[in-house]
């Protein structure tokens, strides 16, 4: 059984930085890709950021100086280091991964992220 559990969300002032927390219950030496996602309500979940396997991450535009996807191998956990934080960043935030065998992708349940003006 594959799980993954968000922590970090919040409320927090523009400017101000919080970090987000992914703790997998699969070791991260079996997983393909790891991701942060990122949905408002209406609208479709777009992707922050993602880690492949061999370490290569990719941010998207919007957050791209201001945000940093990390993991740590001991804590089985990924981390979305979030800076400058603007308030059109508010948002639940949703991390995943694909394991290296098979196709399925796996979700947490959301973690909600408020920047105040």
């Amino acid at each position: 059984q594959v799980q993954l559990v968000e922590s970090g969300g919040g409320l927090v002032q523009a400017g101000g930085s919080l970090r987000l927390s992914c703790a997998v219950s699969v070791n991260i030496f079996r997983i393909n890709t790891m991701g942060w996602y990122r949905q408002t309500p209406g609208t479709q979940r777009e992707l922050v950021a993602f880690i492949t396997s061999g370490g290569s991450t990719n941010h998207a535009d919007s957050v791209k100086g201001r945000f940093t996807i990390s993991r740590d191998y001991a804590k089985n956990t990924m981390y979305l280091q979030m800076n400058s934080l603007k308030p059109e960043d508010t948002a639940v935030y949703y991390c995943n991964l694909r394991l290296l065998s098979g196709t399925t992708t796996y979700w947490g349940q959301g973690t909600p992220v408020t920047v105040s003006s």
